[in-house]
C-alpha cells in the first residue's frame, strides 16, 4: 500500500486503515527524504558560497633526485599541500636500479625522497601520509627499520601495500603526502 502524505500540514495524518508498518516505513521515508533534502542544500550553499582558490599549482624537481620516467612530476604542490610522486631505488646519477638487496633499495627510495622534499622546503617531518609498496612483504621489518631511521619519532599515518610487481623490477616504492 502506498500512501502519500503532505507533511508541510502539521494535522496532516495517516489514514486510519494503515497497518503500524505502513506507517513506520512512512516515517523512514519522510526521515530519508528531508535528509537528503538538507544534504542537497548544504552542499549547493557550500557550492555558491566557497571562495576560488587563489593557491596555484608548483612543480617541484630537484636534480638530486632521478627524473620522473613517465609523464608525471617528481611532486606537485597545491597550497600548502605537497604531494610526492612514487619513487624507486633509481640512481639520481645514472637512472639506473641500484644495484643491492631490499635495504639497499629503500635506502635509495628515502634519499630520493629526502631531496625532493628538501626541493620543496621540506622534510620528512612535514609528511602527514606514505603509502608504501612492496613486491615482497618478508621485507616488511626491514622497511620498517629503515622507514623508522628517516623518520625518527614523527609517525605518519602509512598504508603498505603488497604488490606483484614495481617499475624496471624494483623492489619498494613510496609516495607521501606532506602539509608545507
Amino acid at each position: 500500500m502506498s500512501v502519500v502524505i503532505d507533511r508541510r500540514h502539521p494535522d496532516a495524518t495517516p489514514p486510519k486503515g494503515m497497518a503500524l508498518e505502513d506507517k513506520q516505513m512512512d516515517s523512514r521515508r519522510s526521515f530519508l527524504n528531508s535528509a537528503a533534502l538538507a544534504a542537497l542544500a548544504t552542499s549547493v550553499g557550500a557550492a555558491t558560497t566557497r571562495k576560488k582558490s587563489t593557491s596555484k599549482i608548483q612543480y617541484v624537481a630537484s636534480t638530486s633526485a632521478p627524473k620522473a620516467i613517465g609523464p608525471y612530476s617528481q611532486a606537485v604542490r597545491a597550497g600548502d599541500t605537497l604531494y610526492a610522486s612514487g619513487q624507486i631505488a633509481l640512481d639520481p646519477a645514472t637512472g639506473n636500479l641500484v644495484e643491492g638487496d631490499f635495504s639497499a633499495q629503500a635506502r635509495r627510495v628515502f634519499e630520493n625522497l629526502k631531496a625532493v622534499l628538501h626541493e620543496a622546503g621540506a622534510d620528512f617531518h612535514n609528511v602527514v601520509k606514505a603509502t608504501v609498496y612492496v613486491s615482497d612483504l618478508a621485507n616488511f621489518p626491514t622497511l620498517n627499520t629503515i622507514y623508522a631511521e628517516y623518520f625518527g619519532d614523527h609517525k605518519p599515518a602509512r598504508s603498505t601495500v603488497g604488490v606483484a610487481a614495481l617499475p624496471r623490477g624494483a623492489m619498494v616504492e613510496i609516495d607521501l603526502i606532506a602539509v608545507i
